[in-house]
């Protein structure tokens, strides 16, 4: 990390390398220490030219080798203190469900990403759709095919597999040959990404993980949930609609379940995966939790702060920043109909009733949302998921956009404040009522007095007085009575909650962990389904055996 100082402020210069095969192109930038992550992702894509940032993000390796993607709600420093030199990869960090969404430089940006995860090996393939993709790639590099230039083994010099053997390239050749020529290489690039689209491993970063019974496996998580693969196949599929929670303890990753079976019943289940360390399992619950709440949620406001790890790990505390996806199709579905009112005045609507992504003029069709799978349509674009609003959605509902006069909306306010000061009033003289009380007492005394010191021809009215004032007074002060009484009860029972509650805790406490023991020491049949959760073979292995041991040798020594 080079620093430089220039008329008193410190500059930081990082190099982001980017999406070439090759890692040939990189860029030089520069930032200080008060930069946030945002700022850094929005000046390349400037230099790029990219319009659709929210899918792209910055990575980099800190000096443990673990990977990590830039925060852009932090200071950059912050997160790459340890890190010398700084180096940033731009990568597409959410892979859209269509790719043809993304337009100019930015589908070329994800083009680009495809065809690095084909020659690293995470878009896993067959023979054949390799064979189909790497035709692809050399149309695009080498054009249409021309007997008298493409002679050979032509396509040896172009990488566009992991393992590219001859038998592959043969192949690749063959179906280069048979391609209609005069094709253009927009549509080359967007034949590839349709058909890249359409495997599993679209859009999947692998993550190695171990199962309950010690498999290894790797785990993938893209717009559509969360996938397992075994031998370069996906086992197993979670959809986001059907998690309900994402957690993590020490390097267990666990996903909370909530589904219907086939016997139309709601089930629930935890599945755990174990992770290589700590920090790898934070990475996974991380990437787990912006890609969840990217595809779902209905705009960012409604993301709340999700927090990770359980009593026995540091916690981790995160808030999604920036948009989410249904934000990016409605300003896109907004910006269309702008045009559309732009080009044709007289389909616009009444000046009284303005266009709003909840009254759409256009067809969401042009925008191609129709192609979204079921996870990322099942809710419309005002709403969360009934799965997702109870663990990281702030409302589960939106208010509904309506036109509504200057004239009304100010009646409304003076109604609504009307019945505000009415309750507040009725509230506050209920409050006071023994200070009213003890100033209707003092009034009235001094009311007697000065009729005690007027003339004798009013002593018949003060002594017809006198009785009245005497018999209010007694009220009065009962009812100061009462309501000391009634605060001296209050406080009292207060004290005797809080000296309760300690004891309470303890025993509390000390019932679970002398119960967590017993389960964990048992041979019972009866406890062995409960010993294989998740939560609980970690706290065995993590925590308790370690203590165990560590106890029995202290012990030992002492005797």
């Amino acid at each position: 990390m080079f620093k430089s100082k220039n008329e008193g402020n410190i500059v930081y210069k990082c190099t982001v390398r980017l999406l070439d095969v090759l890692d040939c192109d990189v860029l030089e930038c520069e930032f200080q220490p008060n930069h946030k992550g945002k700022f850094l992702l929005d000046y390349v894509c400037e230099q790029l030219d990219i319009t659709e940032k929210d899918y792209f993000g910055l990575r980099y390796v800190d000096s443990t080798k673990q990977r990590h993607w830039l925060d852009l709600a932090k200071n950059i420093i912050k997160q790459v203190k340890d890190v010398d030199p700084v180096l940033f990869s731009l990568r597409v960090k959410f892979y859209p469900a269509d790719p043809l969404r993304l337009t100019g430089n930015g589908k070329l940006m994800l083009y680009q990403q495809l065809k690095r995860d084909l020659i690293h090996g995470r878009l896993y393939c067959s023979a054949g759709e390799a064979a189909a993709l790497g035709a692809l790639i050399v149309q695009e590099e080498l054009g249409d095919y021309d007997a008298e230039c493409h002679v050979g083994e032509y396509v040896s010099s172009i990488r566009f597999s992991l393992r590219q053997t001859d038998t592959l390239e043969r192949k690749v050749m063959e179906l280069h040959q048979k391609r209609e020529p005069g094709q253009e290489i927009r549509l080359v690039q967007d034949e590839f990404m349709q058909l890249a689209r359409g495997l599993e491993t679209y859009g999947v970063d692998p993550h190695p993980v171990k199962d309950h019974r010690g498999t290894q496996l790797y785990l993938g998580i893209n717009f559509s949930g969360i996938s397992t693969f075994a031998v370069g196949r996906r086992a197993q599929h979670f959809r986001w609609p059907e998690i309900h929670k994402l957690n993590y303890e020490g390097k267990m990753f666990i996903a909370h379940l909530s589904y219907i079976d086939s016997n139309r019943e709601q089930k629930k289940h935890t599945i755990g995966f174990k992770c290589p360390t700590g920090a790898a399992c934070r990475y996974v619950w991380r990437c787990a939790i912006e890609q969840m709440l990217f595809f779902t949620l209905p705009n960012s406001q409604h993301a709340s702060v999700v927090s990770g790890g359980g009593f026995f790990s540091w916690g981790t505390k995160f808030r999604y920043s920036g948009r989410t996806e249904r934000e990016i199709l409605s300003e896109a579905l907004r910006q269309q109909q702008q045009l559309a009112n732009n080009s044709s005045p007289s389909k616009r609507k009444a000046n009284s009733v303005p266009a709003t992504p909840s009254s759409p003029q256009g067809d969401l069709a042009e925008i191609r949302y129709s192609s979204l799978p079921r996870s990322t349509m099942s809710e419309p674009l005002g709403g969360c998921s009934d799965h997702l609003s109870s663990a990281y959605c702030t409302d589960t509902t939106l208010p509904l956009l309506e036109t509504v006069s200057e004239e009304s909306r100010k009646h409304s306010n003076m109604d609504v404040n009307s019945d505000l000061l009415s309750d507040y009033y009725y509230r506050d003289s209920f409050d006071h009522s023994s200070s009213e009380s003890g100033l209707t007492l003092t009034e009235s005394r001094l009311g007697i007095q000065r009729q005690f010191s007027t003339s004798d021809q009013s002593a018949p009215v003060a002594a017809a007085t006198l009785p009245h004032a005497t018999n209010h007074a007694v009220t009065s002060a009962h009812l100061i009575q009462q309501q000391n009484a009634t605060n001296t009860a209050k406080s009292a029972k207060k004290f005797s909650l809080i000296q309760a509650f300690v004891p309470s805790f303890i025993f509390v406490v000390l019932v679970l962990v002398l119960s967590t023991i017993f389960i964990i020491e048992s041979d019972s049949e009866m406890f062995v389904q409960l010993k294989n959760w998740p939560e609980m073979v970690c706290l065995r292995y993590e925590y308790y055996q370690p203590l165990k041991d560590f106890l029995i040798k202290k012990i030992g020594s002492v005797f």
